[in-house]
């Protein structure tokens, strides 16, 4: 369920990442070639960019179907950026949260977004409740899984764990409060990029001018991307890319 990526490289349109390859985020929303689970990707999207000078992101996130929006198709066109995260969301149940379930979250100068699900949610978010502060649970944007997952990385953040520290621990604590759910997270600050593959599919593409791309799945048929193994950490910057078992 859901699809996301997020690029660093040279300042370019948002576009040229986001809707113009030929199996782009956008195209992906409707017919995703590697989802292994869900269909359509239709209740919500959202993408977090950087602007030079400014550490933290500006956003655009919307409930609906990301193809039915041109305001989307405008500002995609014609912004540009360094770096950027975006996703869409899988179809899912009724829910009153509208935008503010669609990744990416955000806080200070992160973007976040979790492809995936919770199995049991919410009883089995019970026991991870005591990890995160009451003042961040009940600045919960949503009421969904993915908003909960991102309080428990966001406060390791805060607290100052690395990402690659902040990512593991909580995929690592979910795994066993929940066992079976679908754990990729992906995360940047505008310099770096970190991502977990648990459970769902998750590639990389990186090349020439300081570039790098991770994603869901690839947005077009360039030989040069690579799969990253289940159950692995990635973590990747202009010039660099590791991947840890987790």
């Amino acid at each position: 369920m859901c699809r996301h990526l997020a690029v660093l490289g040279p300042c370019a349109p948002l576009g040229a990442s986001v809707a113009d390859p030929p199996y782009a985020l956008v195209r992906q929303s409707w017919a995703p070639r590697r989802q292994r689970h869900g269909t359509v990707n239709a209740d919500g999207f959202g993408i977090g960019w950087y602007a030079d000078g400014d550490p933290r992101p500006a956003r655009y996130r919307r409930a609906g179907p990301v193809w039915a929006d041109p305001s989307f198709a405008d500002l995609v066109r014609v912004v540009r950026s360094r770096a950027l995260l975006a996703a869409v969301r899988d179809a899912t149940g009724p829910s009153g949260d509208g935008e503010a379930a669609a990744a990416p979250f955000t806080a200070d100068r992160w973007l976040f977004s979790h492809n995936g699900a919770l199995t049991g949610w919410p009883e089995s978010a019970e026991p991870l409740a005591p990890l995160v502060p009451p003042g961040a649970l009940l600045r919960l944007e949503a009421r969904c899984d993915a908003a909960f997952v991102w309080a428990l990385v966001a406060h390791r953040l805060l607290a100052g764990a690395a990402p690659e520290r902040a990512l593991a621990g909580a995929v690592v604590a979910l795994a066993e409060a929940a066992p079976g759910s679908r754990l990729n997270l992906l995360l940047t600050d505008g310099a770096s990029v970190t991502a977990t593959a648990w459970g769902d599919t998750l590639w990389y593409l990186t090349g020439p001018g300081e570039r790098v791309v991770v994603a869901s799945e690839p947005y077009d048929d360039d030989p040069r991307w690579a799969e990253v193994p289940d159950r692995t950490l990635l973590s990747a910057d202009r010039t660099r890319l590791s991947l840890s078992s987790l």
